[in-house]
């Protein structure tokens, strides 16, 4: 006899894997931890393991046509709605940023709001997909992430959510959050480790070719400073620092050329962009850092003084500090690939590759 999968209870060996594929998102935000649930089924099977993963990707809606960022639209088997049974992994794959309080989701997110530890071991998010934990109430006192440029929006939208804005993942209790697009593979192979060991989780991360670990510490590489509007003062301020960070920028200095006096300037600047403009004149000397790592061969002495770091001792403390990262790694993890020594060696023989 056929059994529906949507309805199938946990046994001890097969681990049911829900992920709800949101409207609007990208493929990578489902696709990716669906392939390392599926990936981990193989290599559990080379080890004669009987023990696995039932991967559904189900749909936040009845009609269960999921329309992509790609513009692809797929029909999902069933809708999270119609999963009545225990879950032992719950993982909602982004959402589409805008539509998310629309009435189509009112079934969803009431479905959602009842999930607990009783019916699921295992409730996740990637990228967006933390605005629908939010808004069903899960992650009330709770610590998460999302991606890097929804962190604001999620902060003043459910203010009891404790966001971090650095993380790849994170996890409070049995909630687990993760930021944008690929840290939903991060978040999917920190799950599998945590069932199956450590040596399962490489080898699906070598299938991948994909980091176990990414290099450093796991965080997002966040733009440090906000986009301001055209009427605050450190928008003002952005393209006469930029011209002049190789010099000393001290208060003094810049509230005379703004023709403020210090102590005015200084309590119009950190009321209109939350910052002192110690820290501000400091986040732009690393974003603008930033960017000659990333497009230049300049070398790493240069691009200090260049960008008023001081000796290359004081950038790297910089790096540490705001990015944990070092500028050599972050050079290595960022620069453009057309200039990475060696790459056309290896693209060129598949271009001509008659597979």
């Amino acid at each position: 006899m056929h059994k529906d999968r949507s309805l199938i209870a946990i046994d001890q060996q097969r681990k049911q894997v829900v992920i709800v594929a949101m409207a609007g998102n990208m493929l990578l935000d489902f696709a990716g931890p669906a392939d390392v649930f599926t990936n981990a089924n193989k290599c559990l099977n080379l080890t004669g393991s009987k023990s696995g993963y039932d991967v559904l990707i189900v749909s936040p809606t009845t009609n269960k046509i999921l329309r992509t960022s790609a513009g692809i639209e797929m029909v999902c088997q069933h809708s999270a709605m119609e999963i009545t049974k225990p879950i032992d992994t719950l993982i909602v794959a982004g959402n589409d940023f805008q539509t998310l309080q629309k009435s189509e989701y009112t079934d969803f997110c009431n479905w959602l709001s009842v999930i607990n530890e009783n019916n699921t071991r295992r409730i996740g998010s990637v990228c967006g997909g933390a605005f629908a934990l939010a808004e069903a109430g899960l992650l009330n006192g709770k610590k998460a992430t999302t991606h890097w440029q929804l962190t604001e929006r999620l902060k003043k939208e459910y203010p009891l959510v404790d966001v971090n804005s650095n993380a790849f993942y994170t996890n409070d209790g049995n909630i687990y959050t993760s930021g944008g697009v690929s840290s939903g593979i991060d978040l999917a192979l920190a799950l599998l480790e945590e069932d199956h060991g450590k040596d399962i989780a490489i080898q699906v991360a070598r299938r991948l070719v994909f980091y176990l670990s990414r290099p450093g510490f796991q965080v997002q590489f966040a733009n440090l400073l906000p986009v301001y509007e055209n009427s605050n003062i450190a928008k003002k301020l952005h393209d006469w620092v930029i011209k002049n960070l190789d010099q000393s920028l001290d208060v003094v200095r810049i509230a005379d050329h703004l023709n403020m006096s210090p102590r005015n300037f200084t309590r119009v600047f950190h009321k209109q962009s939350g910052l002192p403009p110690a820290k501000f004149i400091e986040k732009l000397r690393i974003e603008t850092a930033r960017k000659y790592l990333e497009d230049t061969d300049m070398p790493l002495e240069s691009i200090a003084e260049k960008c008023g770091l001081g000796g290359l001792v004081s950038m790297r403390r910089s790096f540490l500090r705001h990015l944990m990262t070092t500028p050599s790694d972050y050079r290595r993890a960022f620069r453009t690939s057309l200039k990475i020594p060696g790459m056309n060696e290896i693209i060129q023989p598949d271009l001509h590759s008659t597979n």
